[in-house]
């Protein structure tokens, strides 16, 4: 890996503990407490389930079950899903109920494209702006990669890999672009926990993670540009076989 210049490192450990707060954000929310509002509560629980992929796609959402879970009544149940039907998370049709979003092959390829247009644009702006924090960041973050494939704790390898690509736009210096991408992000991994489940494809993405991290240091913007375009090609290829895969099972 390329030596890190000393700046960089001192950043490293506040950034630890960031990560730190993220991954517990992620954590379970088992019990529903104050000071949020019962909504906002429900609407993080039933995201993060989502997200974790324990709720799968095209999944049907139960009001009443939901709240007998969560210990509320369903009024914040049916306002958390109309909150999550703004993020895209949940669709609510009309006399059949409310249920996971799901994507066909196409739409999946097309939520493909726009997050090649959106990352590579923060990519290339973050190396122009701010390339040597962006590395200090990456840096901690492809480390804990590292650990959780050791540990086969493939739980917290997807947590990491979302932060890897949402640092990318938290260093390219535009809000604009970064709200773009969190209107799809959760989508985003919706869909990488179906494959994050797999130690042999996390071993080849905390590869490209770490390829990218070097080329960033180096001031490589081609190479760290084709290498991006071509994880993202692969990871939604990867998708579809999976599609693919559970289609023929049933």
């Amino acid at each position: 890996m390329p030596h890190l210049p000393r700046r960089m490192a001192r950043g490293q450990t506040a950034r630890r503990d960031e990560l730190e707060k993220i991954e517990r954000m992620a954590e379970p929310l088992r019990i529903l407490q104050r000071p949020k509002s019962l909504t906002a509560l429900a609407a993080d629980e039933i995201r993060s389930r989502i997200v974790r992929g324990e709720l799968g796609l095209g999944s049907p959402l139960s009001e009443n079950a939901l709240a007998l879970e969560l210990g509320v009544s369903k009024t914040p149940i049916r306002e958390a899903l109309l909150q999550l039907k703004m993020e895209g998370l949940v669709s609510i049709q009309p006399q059949r109920g409310s249920f996971v979003f799901d994507m066909t092959p196409g739409e999946i390829k097309q939520l493909g494209e726009l997050r090649e247009t959106l990352e590579v644009t923060a990519l290339e702006r973050a190396m122009k702006r701010r390339r040597e924090p962006l590395v200090a960041a990456l840096t901690v973050i492809v480390d804990a990669m590292a650990e959780a494939v050791r540990s086969g704790d493939n739980g917290r390898y997807r947590i990491l890999d979302a932060e890897f690509h949402r640092t990318l736009f938290e260093h390219a210096g535009n809000r604009y672009l970064a709200d773009c991408y969190a209107g799809f992000a959760f989508r985003i991994q919706a869909l990488r926990a179906r494959l994050c489940s797999d130690p042999a494809l996390n071993a080849v993405s905390l590869r490209d993670h770490g390829r990218l991290r070097d080329l960033i240091a180096t001031g490589d913007v081609d190479a760290a540009r084709d290498l991006l375009v071509h994880h993202m090609t692969r990871t939604i290829g990867d998708y579809l076989d999976s599609m693919e895969q559970a289609a023929v099972a049933d």
